[in-house]
């Protein structure tokens, strides 16, 4: 039902540009993977915007690492378990808190900039961690910080080539591997072939497949449909999580609110201005952000309102406008002082932990592709991610994907003259894409969000059954391959939700309210199959 391809093309008749490395994505993750495999052999950088667009650009909390002399990496790793519910990789989540702090020191070295208390690294505490261990930047502008640093060195490697304006439409591919990828320049209006020994995908996440989400634009899942398409292993595709703290104002984008806010001490209030977290978990406002999500969720539908309220009044001022400074002006742009004004706050769709199925050095299940990032599936963030955990991830990952692809290199045999294919599918005219989109979105925000059951889940699943339809036609356009994408992407939610039929993490079902033992495994997908995998490496 989801076809290999998404438009016409004859490979013949297509410019081709060849490379050792393709790496798609500028986020942290794709950033990093570019730089290391720039050491060893010439990189095509692709991105579908602006260099310095990517969800990356957006973070705010900061990096999660052992800094604090009364923090330990198993504090660390106990933590990121007790969040992912019973489904995290335990190796995934070893590798990443042990190399951590050797990577974020490194970075400082080659002179990142972190924010600092009287001469050391400055570390607060949010949801789900039992000590302060998150590095920060620019106050909370540590994903722009960040993303400015590596676009920086990308910038002067001369191994790096970056093609901005280029979309990735469909990796190249036979029975022996992954060969490169289509892409669209949205400038010249003209398909290119990059042809390379390994391509990487780093492409973000899915947020703008609802309504109400922290994501910018960009985030269409493009990378985990496009492998999908390609015959790769999908796993975890049912878990989406939701951030509890996004801004609820009329006439404004769903603002993050960082989670740090609570960190610090704000409280959350529901429409009476009552404190509630305390009715849902002993650590209040700092439980995990699943259960935050929901205990928000359970107040407004309770008190049939559209928002709730966090509340920094009772903190200092100056330490809200030199802690904040993002999201002051921000809020204050829009009529709120948020040092005396209750926050208006909604949650929205924030990171998805599902995405491509890679091993600890981002190997996927065709030979030559690899991913990293939001758009792989480590295992590591299980059924709910810990705060702060994502960019540590871009950078400890995206060091590794860099290695298992330099290995891979070494040993492959490339013989691109094989490749010869040409292809013929109906041109899609008269499609409306963006009421399609808003359709699709209404109906995941309905039946995929914080709080799904099985009657609404099959509601969806014939809906996109009926949609699936449009993945058949050539759209011809950047907006139309990204519906696509979101489309393929909502159907694999859809069954991976239907067919975890239990309630973890982020993933909760009215019909199936708890979780389950025989449900502590792995949902993977592959194009016209899926099974259920538990392997040695989960245990």
């Amino acid at each position: 039902m989801v076809p290999r391809y998404l438009i016409n093309f004859d490979l013949n008749e297509i410019k081709k540009k060849s490379f050792d490395f393709i790496v798609v994505g500028s986020g942290a993750a794709g950033l990093t993977a570019a730089l290391e495999l720039g050491q060893q052999g010439q990189v095509a950088l692709l991105t579908k915007g602006e260099v310095k667009e990517s969800n990356t650009k957006y973070a705010q909390g900061g990096v999660a690492a052992t800094f604090s002399p009364e923090d330990r990496t198993r504090f660390h790793y106990r933590d990121t378990l007790l969040a992912g519910d019973g489904l995290c990789n335990p190796k995934a989540v070893k590798t990443l808190v042990e190399e951590g702090p050797t990577v974020i020191k490194r970075l400082i070295e080659e002179g990142a900039k972190f924010d600092r208390k009287k001469g050391k690294v400055a570390l607060t505490k949010e949801g789900g961690h039992s000590h302060r261990r998150v590095l920060h930047a620019g106050g909370d502008a540590t994903g722009r910080e960040l993303s400015d640093f590596l676009i920086y060195n990308s910038l002067y490697n001369k191994n790096i080539e970056i093609f901005e304006n280029t979309f990735a439409v469909d990796l190249i591919s036979d029975e022996n591997g992954v060969y490169g990828l289509l892409a669209y320049d949205k400038l010249k209006g003209e398909y290119l072939l990059y042809l390379a020994k390994a391509v990487v995908l780093a492409t973000g996440g899915i947020g703008q497949l609802y309504k109400n989400t922290s994501n910018p634009q960009l985030a269409t899942g493009d990378g985990v449909a496009m492998a999908y398409r390609a015959g790769a292993e999908v796993m975890d595709m049912e878990f989406i999580q939701f951030h509890p703290t996004t801004l609820a104002l009329e006439g404004a984008n769903n603002f993050l609110l960082s989670e740090a806010l609570r960190g610090e001490g704000g409280i959350l209030r529901n429409s009476k201005g009552e404190i509630f977290m305390d009715r849902y978990h002993p650590l209040k406002e700092l439980a995990p952000r699943d259960i935050v999500a929901r205990a928000i969720y359970h107040q407004m539908e309770k008190e049939g309102s559209s928002n709730l309220y966090l509340d920094l009044s009772h903190l200092d001022n100056d330490f809200i406008k030199g802690r904040f400074p993002t999201i002051y002006n921000k809020c204050l742009s829009l009529g709120l002082d948020i040092s005396k004004d209750q926050i208006p706050i909604t949650p929205a769709a924030h990171y998805f932990m599902g995405g491509i199925k890679v091993d600890l050095f981002g190997r996927s299940s065709l030979k030559g592709l690899f991913a990293c990032g939001e758009a792989a599936s480590f295992g590591l963030h299980g059924a709910n991610r810990l705060a702060s955990n994502s960019l540590l991830e871009t950078l400890v990952y995206g060091e590794r994907v860099a290695k298992g692809a330099l290995d891979y290199t070494k040993k492959a045999k490339i013989r691109w003259a094989r490749l010869d294919l040409n292809l013929r599918k109906d041109i899609g005219d008269n499609i409306c894409f963006k009421d399609i989109r808003e359709e699709l979105q209404g109906l995941t925000e309905e039946k995929l969000g914080i709080i799904r059951s099985k009657e609404g889940l099959k509601e969806a699943l014939d809906k996109l059954e009926d949609l699936l339809a449009i993945l058949e036609k050539d759209l011809r356009k950047v907006e139309g391959f990204e519906l696509q994408n979101l489309i393929t992407l909502a159907y694999l939610i859809t069954k991976g939700a239907l067919m975890r039929e239990e309630s973890r993490g982020a993933h909760y079902r009215l019909d199936f309210n708890k979780s389950k033992e025989r449900w502590k495994r792995h949902i993977v997908m592959k194009l016209e199959q899926r099974w259920e995998e538990l392997k040695v490496e989960f245990e």
